[in-house]
């Protein structure tokens, strides 16, 4: 049964008052009381009644996140990076996963249970360009990534084209002529994967090397059975190509598990550089190359925007682009 502010100060050896003034964080209140009945708090594993802290406050000092899917490891570390983010500030985090799904994104737009927060962190990957207007909601709302933007909403996300780019150039440096991709979505533009298709195609550019369609290896979804399926058909096809792009950490574990399967080696025979810098990266083998996208910034400016959202709802619209580092490892 969960502990209640009775509970809490029956142990404290309190008031019920004194309890509450503590947990609404009012400041008549003497140290060495406060810390006690923190210890008390602690020791039972009290949690606030969001809803009723709502409806005396109008605040619930609370936000969420909205991610497509936390079996990724990216969006499972970009949440671990919002709540420390958001405990720094008092806050607690409320996660939704959407499933990438454009109706349940859109529901969640319109959902009560965003009467239960003060703001939306989200990374939609389900709706287009022509679902801009549907952001503009009631609650104040930081939007993450590439795949939405609108000028009236907070906007923090990262430098995709320049990244890739980067990334590719890493790649080239080392001696790379014929470097394939993994990750691609045919047709796609505004979205991730497409514009760090950009980024690779400018450093093909820049480096004076055509571009050659057949080393594009395509995966709709960026888990590392899709990655160790598209280098497998890149494999097959019998296209001659010396390094691989992947476009999210995950892609490239799996790739490289097929690569060297298949017999080729990592990095000597082909060399690979993932994105995202995720924990999994430092621990495979052989150590994966990547791109540190700024996720830890990324948090930390998302959570800052809504707050000074929360706080000012008449403020100009941030448009925040984070920066971004290539984590040279093993594999290249």
């Amino acid at each position: 049964m969960a502990a209640t502010l009775h509970d809490v100060a029956r142990l404290a050896g309190v008031s019920f008052k004194t309890v509450s003034n503590v947990v609404n964080d009012y400041p008549h209140v003497r140290p060495s009381t406060r810390q006690r009945v923190q210890e008390a708090i602690a020791q039972l594993g009290y949690q606030p009644n969001l809803s009723a802290r709502s409806l005396r406050s109008g605040r619930s000092d609370a936000i969420s996140l909205a991610v497509p899917e936390l079996r990724l490891p990216y969006f499972a570390e970009l949440a671990d990076e919002v709540i420390r983010a958001a405990e720094r500030r008092g806050l607690v985090v409320l996660i939704e996963q959407t499933n990438r799904d454009r109706k349940r994104e859109l529901d969640l737009l319109g959902s009560a249970r965003l009467r239960m927060v003060d703001g939306l962190l989200f990374s939609p990957l389900g709706l287009t360009a022509e679902d801009a207007s549907m952001v503009e909601i009631d609650t104040p709302l930081v939007l993450l990534g590439e795949r939405l933007f609108h000028p009236a909403v907070d906007h923090v996300t990262m430098q995709n084209v320049a990244a890739a780019r980067a990334a590719t150039e890493h790649l080239l440096a080392r001696g790379r002529r014929r470097i394939a991709v993994v990750g691609s979505h045919p047709g796609e533009v505004i979205g991730s994967a497409g514009l760090r298709l950009q980024g690779y195609r400018a450093a093909l550019d820049a480096a004076g090397i055509p571009f050659d369609e057949r080393l594009l290896g395509p995966a709709e979804l960026w888990h590392r059975r899709e990655g160790a399926e598209a280098a497998q058909a890149l494999i097959a096809s019998g296209v001659d190509f010396d390094a691989v792009f992947a476009f999210n950490d995950t892609l490239a574990l799996g790739a490289m598990h097929a690569l060297i399967a298949a017999g080729r080696r990592v990095p000597d025979d082909v060399a690979v550089i993932g994105f995202d810098n995720t924990d999994d990266g430092m621990f495979s083998q052989p150590t994966l190359s990547t791109v540190d996208p700024g996720r830890r910034e990324i948090a930390e400016r998302a959570v800052e925007t809504v707050v000074q959202r929360i706080a000012d709802r008449g403020i100009a619209p941030q448009h925040v682009e984070v920066g971004y580092s290539i984590v040279q490892r093993e594999s290249s």
